[in-house]
């Protein structure tokens, strides 16, 4: 099972994937005001890929998002085309006409 931890400052942050114990991916993002963050990269250890890592973490921002009141600007290809495949996460997506 992945667990994912969040670590979170004024300007950054991340969402890290741990299975078993043992760092398996990471997104980063970086602030864009108080009310959005923009997703600007996404890694996953060769050992792991294929196993839903990304989207594991993706999941874990896009929970982070609705509890808060965020919205996500997906810069990084990974996130845009796992938001573009999945209606239901779009939701927290940054309209265009607010960017």
């Amino acid at each position: 099972m992945t667990e994912v931890k969040q670590n979170n400052d004024e300007k950054h942050g991340s969402f890290e994937a741990f299975i078993d114990g043992k760092r398996a991916g990471q997104m980063t993002y970086t602030w864009a005001g108080e009310e959005r963050f923009i997703i600007d990269h996404t890694e996953v250890e060769e050992d792991y890929n294929g196993q839903g890592v990304g989207k594991d973490m993706l999941l874990a921002a896009v929970d982070f998002a609705r509890k808060n009141g965020k919205t996500i600007i997906p810069l990084c290809p990974f996130a845009k085309a796992t938001f573009q495949k999945h209606e239901e996460l779009q939701d927290v997506l940054v309209n265009q006409t607010q960017a």
